[in-house]
């Protein structure tokens, strides 16, 4: 794979091994500025390890991790990363559950709050419009003043994301957000992300493949620790290598 300057993510011989285990192996992957890729691929395919390296989690064996046009991430901590405009959702839900739904967007602003209690701190216009602005994306407007605690998994799911982009990350990286949603609320789920990925890029770890289908989006394959197969999820899905290894089962 030649590297390209116009990409917002570049992997470039990733390779990981855990006590002899090759979790990545000599994995290249690149992202462009803006683009909504998804990740499918069996159990120990590589896909968490693939996020704990771009996260900063995982230090790589080999390869390099380049975001933007020049930074190494494999020579950053994870602080550090999330600073560049790296977000991550994992798959299970972590918000502040005492907290209402507004509230937490308000912990979660990108702006330094720390040197006054946030919860008695009355917030900006500014960021009164941001917090507005955001739970009309995540379909929360009605659930504003309630508490995160009562929402159901997925707006819990949405919470999260929302704290995310209150974050204003340029890259986010989603870890099977449907997982234990309803039909009603996977398919919310596709719209929210595809709205979201106007304004910056979305890596979607998932196994649902009538979710990745919605997403309609470009599609890598990861197996045994390495890119098996990209394209559409109609070309990889027909791939006889993606059937045997994944589909199949």
């Amino acid at each position: 794979m030649t590297e390209d300057t116009a990409s917002l993510l570049y992997l470039d011989g990733i390779c990981v091994s855990f006590d002899g285990f090759k979790a990545l192996n000599n994995l290249s992957l690149l992202l462009a500025p803006g683009e909504m890729r998804a990740v499918i691929g069996p159990n120990g395919a590589g896909k968490t390890t693939m996020m704990d390296v771009i996260t900063g989690k995982t230090r790589p064996d080999e390869g390099r991790a380049i975001f933007g046009e020049a930074t190494d991430l494999t020579k950053l901590d994870e602080p550090s990363i999330a600073a560049l405009g790296i977000g991550r959702k994992f798959q299970k839900p972590t918000v502040f559950e005492p907290h209402t739904v507004r509230d937490n967007l308000l912990l979660a602003l990108a702006s330094d709050r720390r040197a006054r209690f946030t919860m008695f701190a009355r917030e900006t216009s500014e960021e009164a419009d941001r917090i507005a602005e955001i739970l009309t994306t995540i379909r929360l407007v009605e659930q504003s003043a309630r508490r995160a605690g009562d929402l159901s998994h997925g707006q819990k799911q949405w919470l999260e994301i929302g704290m995310l982009i209150a974050q204003d990350p340029a890259l986010l990286l989603v870890d099977e957000p449907v997982a234990g949603m309803t039909d009603a609320e996977t398919e919310q789920t596709a719209e929210l992300l595809r709205e979201i990925n106007r304004t910056r890029a979305v890596v979607v770890v998932e196994h649902d493949m009538d979710f990745v289908r919605a997403l309609g989006v470009k599609v890598t394959v990861l197996h045994e620790g390495s890119v098996l197969s990209e394209g559409s999820l109609d070309h990889v899905s027909n791939d006889p290598r993606v059937i045997e290894v994944y589909l199949g089962r």
